[in-house]
């Protein structure tokens, strides 16, 4: 039997921001993870670091998070992007809710200084910035403190970076059984001072009752990676109306309620997809696009041809350019709940984490950090110097 002063269960970017917080502190950390490489929710994403649009705690997780990306972009030789995110509005409504968040954030940032967290743009600015159909834009913001990774690079160069520096990771390793002290695993058990469970939406599989009682099910979606034959590279991730919706500080304006009530009623089939229209360009060229979402407390395998229809023309009608010939389509997969996270203890010494609206990558490290960070000033027992 070994010991650890951390055993981390999971090795998503929620997981492996554990690691890399306890490491930082000279703790001795293990992953264990059932799959065989990292292959979830932490891959099947857009990459799109966007923490100017996040509220409440997501705001404050995704201010750690930030320098910790750009720490990593370094230490770890991560892809990465310091682009912002560019807001395209094509319509009077939209521009409103920009128009909202601008005034309500004012010049100061909690991101860092010299820049706002939003620039309002004219028509003619984004379509500057943009490869645009003609007449697409009535306007638009620059969100200049957002950043953007591979996500296919990101996590497993992380898990690299933390391999490289002593910690260990058992992949193909189930975990049966997790108690204070030991987690007990298909390959043996583990003793450790302090257990995190970050295994996204498997939660239930380990802690059904904190599943039932938090409300956390599965949010399935679509995304494509496609050839768009654009006319220049985009040089942000690209966000729209519809993404408007579905991050905490823009939702929660009162514009958004009205331009809500505008796209459900002007295109019900796309409300019915709950459609996040956006977009990152890969370092190859390649757009990533999506993304649509549907829950439940398991998601069916099998994908409706029509949401990627809808993805495909949306995206040749924005960029004026014709069908995106699709390189490769895949479904993810998050934990969905009624807050933006859980934490939770349900014993002394083992700690329940997920990001559960599908954040994780923008504000998983620094939920990371306020964990550790607190598991460190408490009475918790770390087992220094055992092995």
């Amino acid at each position: 039997m070994t010991a650890f002063d951390v055993v981390v269960v999971g090795s998503g970017i929620v997981g492996l921001g554990h690691a890399l917080a306890a490491s930082d502190r000279g703790l001795s950390v293990v992953v264990v993870d059932r799959a065989a490489a990292l292959g979830g929710a932490s891959v099947r994403n857009f990459g799109h670091l966007c923490f100017t649009p996040q509220g409440g705690l997501a705001r404050e997780f995704a201010a750690r998070s930030r320098p910790v990306w750009l720490r990593l972009a370094a230490d770890a030789g991560l892809w990465l992007r310091e682009s912002g995110t560019v807001v395209v509005a094509r319509h009077d409504d939209e521009l409103a809710v920009l128009r909202q968040l601008a005034a309500e954030r004012g010049s100061e940032s909690v991101f860092g200084s010299g820049q706002p967290d939003v620039m309002l743009l004219s028509a003619a600015e984004v379509e500057t910035r943009l490869p645009l159909a003609a007449g697409m834009a009535v306007g638009g913001a620059l969100l200049p403190w957002d950043l953007q990774v591979n996500p296919r690079q990101a996590g497993a160069g992380l898990a690299a970076g933390l391999a490289g520096r002593g910690v260990e990771f058992r992949y193909r390793t189930a975990v049966t059984a997790v108690r204070p002290g030991r987690v007990t695993t298909t390959r043996g058990s583990v003793d450790a001072g302090t257990v995190i469970v970050a295994v996204n939406h498997d939660i239930d599989q380990l802690y059904p009752e904190v599943a039932l009682r938090e409300g956390i099910r599965r949010c399935g979606l679509d995304m494509l990676r496609v050839d768009a034959g654009l006319r220049s590279p985009l040089p942000a991730p690209v966000l729209t109306g519809w993404s408007l919706l579905r991050y905490g500080a823009f939702a929660e304006l009162p514009a958004a309620a009205l331009l809500g009530d505008r796209l459900r009623r002007q295109y019900p089939a796309l409300a019915e997809l709950d459609l996040n229209q956006m977009y990152t360009q890969l370092p190859d060229g390649s757009l990533i696009v999506g993304d649509t979402h549907y829950r439940g407390a398991s998601v069916s395998p099998f994908q409706n041809e029509n949401a990627f229809e809808e993805l495909l023309r949306l995206t040749a009608e924005l960029f004026g350019v014709p069908r995106p010939r699709v390189l490769e389509r895949w479904q993810g997969v998050y934990a969905s709940g009624r807050d933006d996270f859980l934490i939770d203890e349900p014993e002394p010494g083992v700690h329940l984490v997920a990001a559960t609206t599908g954040i994780g990558m923008t504000t998983g490290l620094g939920l990371a950090e306020h964990v550790i960070a607190s598991v460190c000033d408490s009475s918790i027992p770390i087992l220094k110097g055992i092995s």
